[in-house]
């Protein structure tokens, strides 16, 4: 199997990215932030406190998470519930920025992310996926952007959702989780030694797909020689 490991912030365009790219090589595409934001999800339906590891801690054994692919869509199961919509707000951002940085969350997912590189093909997004997640991913790839880039990004596409939102406080929340996750103790943001960085600053959709899909293809055209 070959694993594609496409790290970097927020914002940073990861998942439409890598979605299109997995479409165009055939591969499984896993958006593991998702899987964050579920659990960030269910913390705040809960009532609980997002950077309290106790209180998250003690909801894990009630939650069941996992990634369906219908008509080639990914799809985030929640206890039985498609929760791919609601799941996609800032509120629910800075949660899953918040319940990433607690240990028992990321070994309670480590498994699951690990299962789906073994079994298929994949390129697979998120903060530590060739860092620690895939460190044995034969193409790893850092992908950023301005943060003012970032949040013009971010906030076109909730304004398209019909989302009312405001442009300062999505630069400031983004801002704010570039700290949380290039700080945090376990899994820290940052390019795994052996990636390439791509940076997309001034990038429509378009050039960073192709810039992605030709870095790809270049090392897929050698891995399998």
């Amino acid at each position: 199997m070959i694993a594609i490991a496409i790290d970097g912030p927020a914002g940073a365009g990861k998942s439409t990215i890598a979605k299109r790219v997995a479409a165009q090589i055939g591969f499984i595409y896993v958006d593991t932030g998702a899987l964050y934001r579920a659990i960030g999800y269910y913390a705040l339906s809960k009532g609980a406190d997002c950077q309290n590891p106790e209180e998250i801690g003690a909801l894990l054994p009630s939650v069941t998470v996992e990634l369906a692919f219908v008509d080639g869509v990914q799809r985030v199961i929640l206890n039985g519930q498609d929760v791919s919509d609601s799941i996609r707000t800032p509120e629910v951002s800075m949660a899953a920025s918040d319940v990433s940085a607690i240990p028992a969350v990321r070994t309670f997912l480590f498994d699951l992310q690990q299962d789906m590189a073994r079994k298929q093909n994949v390129i697979m997004d998120g903060r530590d996926i060739g860092t620690v997640v895939l460190p044995h991913a034969q193409i790893k790839i850092f992908l950023t952007a301005s943060p003012e880039e970032r949040a013009n990004r971010r906030y076109a596409e909730l304004i398209e959702k019909g989302q009312t939102v405001n442009y300062d406080d999505i630069l400031s929340d983004i801002i704010k989780r570039d700290y949380n996750d290039s700080h945090r103790e376990i899994a820290p943001l940052k390019p795994a030694p052996d990636s390439v960085t791509v940076d997309t600053t001034g990038f429509a959709l378009e050039q960073s797909v192709k810039a992605l899909s030709d870095l790809i293809n270049e090392r897929l055209s050698t891995i399998e020689k």
